[in-house]
């Protein structure tokens, strides 16, 4: 797991390497109700995962909205610890828990890395909902190639003070170049031209930098991943296997 480096979020000095432990403390997770939580239909002719939608806080949140278990993860896509999860939970969790309607996922960018993960987050968030967990899911899966540009990155000088006192817009944009985020969103569905809006979108930036700051200040989050189900921290939980537990023992 990783923790928070630095507020300054677009410096591009100081790039740790692995993650920080979030989800520490000594709270625990939500005891259990009087007896399980029973399933919900999805409407006629969809499933719950199919149900994406943007929370005010600027997440983004798949299945029942009125789902009795409300599961916050706050994330980076630059972080092994959230990619491990990602590859070996987020399926399962679809599957097993999403679509009875019983469990709501809700995923927040939380910029531990800086300018990586703020590039990496802009245009991950570029086309909206529908599209917003299929692209998280496969920048998990080639994060190792994105981890290997982002160290070759942090050891190019010349590339670091070129970006020094560069605007927010301008830095993300380096960072999605060296480290081939633009080419992989392209073989997305988007062209380059939205991937530059979404890279220069000034209410963008805004609402990331701030999603970080919120999480920070309100929320005591120092660290990736950091979960929560129904406003309360999951202490000592980053694996999949930990959070299962925790939907079980909260009657999922």
């Amino acid at each position: 797991m990783k923790r928070l480096a630095s507020p300054l979020l677009f410096a591009a000095a100081a790039l740790l390497a692995g993650c920080g432990s979030g989800g520490d403390g000594n709270g625990s997770a939500p005891s259990a109700p009087a007896g399980s939580v029973k399933a919900v239909a999805a409407p006629a002719g969809s499933d719950w995962t199919q149900q994406v939608r943007q929370t005010p806080e600027g997440g983004f949140v798949m299945g029942n909205p009125d789902a009795p278990l409300k599961l916050v993860e706050y994330g980076s896509r630059t972080c092994p610890t959230c990619g491990a999860f990602g590859q070996t939970g987020m399926r399962p969790l679809e599957e097993n828990y999403v679509k009875t309607g019983k469990v709501s996922y809700e995923f927040r960018d939380f910029l531990v890395h800086g300018p990586p993960d703020f590039a990496a987050s802009l245009l991950g968030r570029c086309a909206g909902a529908a599209p917003f967990f299929p692209i998280l899911e496969q920048m998990y899966i080639d994060q190792p190639k994105f981890l290997d540009a982002q160290m070759k990155a942090a050891q190019d000088q010349s590339f670091l003070q070129s970006t020094q006192n560069a605007t927010p817009a301008q830095v993300a944009n380096a960072w999605a170049d060296k480290m081939g985020y633009v080419e992989f969103v392209k073989q997305r569905g988007i062209t380059e031209a939205q991937a530059r809006a979404c890279l220069n979108d000034p209410k963008a930036i805004e609402a990331l930098t701030k999603m970080t700051q919120d999480a920070t200040e309100k929320q005591d989050v120092t660290g990736t991943p950091t979960f929560f189900l129904n406003g309360r921290k999951l202490d000592n939980s980053v694996t999949w296997q930990a959070i299962e537990t925790a939907l079980k023992s909260a009657g999922a």
